[in-house]
């Protein structure tokens, strides 16, 4: 049998190939008789690999990386479509397409015709089904959540399925199974997802947009976030700015600045972003003041809310001049 599984979300498609192959017999042998190949591999290798019979096995496993994501040629993709309906009864050949290939591709239209093959797209969940995918697998795992806990981890988080796995992990294991997870936990233990959380803020801070940085900021205080951890995030964030615009003023790049501040590269890209967005005289002053709004809430001069509106509002006008508390 062939099997074609494509689309965007790898992390669902290698879950369904581990628990396909887990049915094909003992773990070890069909280990031993699994052959990976990729986009470079040219026919005959193919052909060879499926060829073979498997070892004290069932069957022989083939698995294909990313074969179609340059158009083989012609004579390449004839031999193919010849040669698949006479598969070995004992070779499983598996395609693994890390993008969705369109619906009148060659090998598609094959499989649909042949009772030897299999076709499957995955696709990464979005909006509600990213919600629900998010609950299914906390259940799963034995867990408990609030709505509102699914969708911030869920918005924050993004598609990204393997990382989304992580953050479910270490919130069912902080909660255990008679805890119910709620917003507070989210913030506490997925700084990945505060981070992503913040950077939509501070981008709209970053644009001078009035109206998106006052409705974000009151989404965040209405989603039940701390605003002492808010504003811990967002003075995080200027000083990675500040020490991001010294970098790129200095002719560093964004990898350069990924190494020096020790985050991530997609991490640098953004902040590099955000940086030529101020001058660092500004990214000063603004540092400054945050400094002194930490002060004057810890001492009570100040209500922290109330410091921080005033301070999202001075950060929307056109000058620095205006940052004011």
């Amino acid at each position: 049998m062939f099997y074609l599984f494509h689309g965007n979300d790898t992390y669902s498609r290698d879950e369904y190939v581990a628990n396909l192959l887990a049915k094909q017999g003992d773990p070890d042998m069909v280990s031993l008789n699994t052959t990976r190949l990729d986009k470079q591999t040219t026919f005959p290798e193919l052909q060879q690999a499926c060829d073979a019979l498997p070892f004290l096995a069932q069957v022989r496993v083939i698995l294909v990386q990313d074969l179609f994501a340059s158009v083989p040629d012609k004579a390449f993709m004839e031999k193919l479509e010849a040669y698949l309906p006479q598969l070995p009864a004992t070779t499983r050949l598996i395609f693994l397409e890390s993008q969705p290939l369109p619906d009148n591709h060659r090998i598609i239209r094959l499989a649909a015709k042949e009772k030897s093959g299999h076709i499957k797209r995955f696709d990464r969940p979005e909006g509600g089904d990213l919600d629900r995918w998010v609950r299914d697998h906390l259940e799963l795992r034995g867990g408990r959540i609030t709505p509102q806990a699914v969708h911030l981890l869920a918005a924050n988080v993004g598609s990204d399925l393997l990382a989304l796995n992580n953050e479910i992990e270490k919130l069912v294991l902080y909660k255990g199974p008679e805890g119910l997870i709620d917003v507070s936990d989210v913030v506490l233990l997925s700084p990945y997802a505060a981070e992503a959380n913040i950077f939509e803020l501070v981008d709209a801070l970053g644009n001078r947009q009035t109206a998106q940085v006052a409705r974000l900021f009151q989404d965040k205080l209405n989603e039940g976030i701390d605003p002492f951890y808010l504003f811990s995030m967002i003075i995080r964030q200027f000083r990675l700015l500040v020490q991001t615009r010294s970098l790129l003023d200095g002719g560093d790049n964004p990898a350069t600045i990924a190494s020096q501040l020790k985050v991530r590269p997609f991490v640098a890209e953004k902040l590099a972003r955000q940086a030529r967005g101020y001058t660092f005289p500004q990214l000063e002053q603004i540092y400054r003041r945050l400094l002194q709004i930490d002060v004057e809430a810890k001492t009570g001069q100040a209500d922290l809310v109330t410091a921080l509106h005033l301070f999202v509002a001075g950060l929307t006008v056109e000058t620095s001049s205006e940052i004011r508390g």
